[in-house]
């Protein structure tokens, strides 16, 4: 596994960004999450060593833009060369996640066609407004692979009607002492509705206030990941 953030900053863009640990963290280091920069890392897919090899090996997961959104306008000058550095490395799986799957068509490259088969794209959602919005337009796409990102959920949602072609459905709570809590049911829900269409699913963390069986807990951030795989209900 490798990471690759070819720039930094985000904006908060909808209701799951209202308490986002990447403006929480750049907020204790004193640093304008708004202020979208290219990294230094920004060419690491084709950086090589003395002796001409690739850094990252061959075979890898390259998760791109985890502390932003890939199809962030901000960045639109800089994305094109994004691109061809994916198509460079057809050894490579990119995966990205973005909330902002309505500017996809206008940011993918001209020889995309039907997909790029080393790109899995997540489309996030948290609420049954946003799914409704994002996924109608994420089903109709011309991606080759698709994730359904639920997290943070925060309240009971249906997605079945989009889970055509969908290859994982990950569903998550939202970390913070402020954090609106994640009902047990509704993970449930999501993953009844995987079993139904044959898709994986994932329950990647609880929430920090978690609800089973009508008790609320709160779970210490360390501790979300494991819990839900306590829980051992993937599919």
């Amino acid at each position: 596994m490798a990471m690759w953030s070819p720039w930094r900053g985000c904006k908060k863009y909808s209701e799951g960004c209202k308490y986002c640990y990447i403006h929480k963290g750049d907020a204790k280091r004193g640093v304008d999450t708004s202020n979208i920069v290219k990294t230094d890392d920004f060419d690491a897919p084709i950086a090589r060593n003395r002796q001409g090899e690739y850094l990252i090996k061959s075979g890898q997961t390259v998760f791109l833009c985890f502390s932003t959104d890939f199809l962030i306008e901000e960045a639109n000058e800089w994305r094109e060369e994004c691109w061809k550095m994916i198509k460079e490395r057809p050894d490579l799986r990119f995966i990205f996640l973005t909330k902002r799957i309505e500017r996809f068509l206008h940011c993918i490259p001209n020889d995309w066609n039907s997909g790029y088969d080393n790109v899995t794209v997540g489309c996030t959602v948290e609420n049954q407004d946003r799914a409704d919005f994002r996924l109608s337009m994420f089903s109709d796409l011309p991606i080759k692979h698709k994730n359904i990102i639920c997290q943070p959920l925060i309240e009971e949602i249906n997605i079945e009607k989009y889970l055509n072609n969908v290859e994982l459905v990950v569903v998550g709570g939202e970390s913070d002492r402020n954090a609106r809590p994640l009902d047990y049911n509704w993970v449930l829900s999501i993953r009844e509705q995987c079993i139904k269409r044959g898709v994986r699913f994932e329950f990647r963390q609880c929430g920090t206030h978690f609800i089973k069986d009508g008790k609320e807990y709160v779970i210490n951030v360390r501790d979300l990941v494991s819990q839900a795989r306590k829980a051992n209900i993937d599919y």
